[in-house]
């Protein structure tokens, strides 16, 4: 079994900076594709950034020049600074990562929680 557990949520004034973290532990044998996505009140959940395992990077319009995704791939997390912070950004964001468990030949699509992320005075 794999857990992703994000961390680093929390209320935090327009133009400011907030750094999230997902861990994936369990029976990993590797992992792929890590990525964040985030979904407001009444909206569909969105793409926000992704990354390679060999650290190529892909961002929405909305983030680019804002937000960096990047990753340790040594501790099997991947991170999202947020930096310039809009109260558009309020939102659960969560940590998706497509991992290949120990003793299969394919990777799985695995979510987070989930943590909320509130931009406001």
């Amino acid at each position: 079994q794999v857990q992703l557990v994000e961390s680093g949520g929390g209320l935090v004034q327009p133009g400011g900076s907030l750094r999230l973290s997902c861990t994936a532990s369990g029976c990993i044998f590797s992992i792929n594709a890590m990525g964040w996505y985030r979904q407001a009140p009444g909206k569909q959940r969105e793409l926000v950034a992704t990354i390679t395992s060999g650290g190529s990077t892909n961002y929405a319009d909305s983030v680019k020049g804002r937000f960096t995704i990047s990753r340790d791939n040594t501790k099997n997390t991947v991170y999202l600074q947020m930096n310039s912070t809009q109260p558009e950004d309020t939102a659960v964001y969560y940590c998706n990562a497509h991992i290949q468990y120990n003793n299969t030949n394919s990777y799985s699509e695995n979510w987070g929680q989930g943590t909320q992320v509130n931009v406001s005075s």
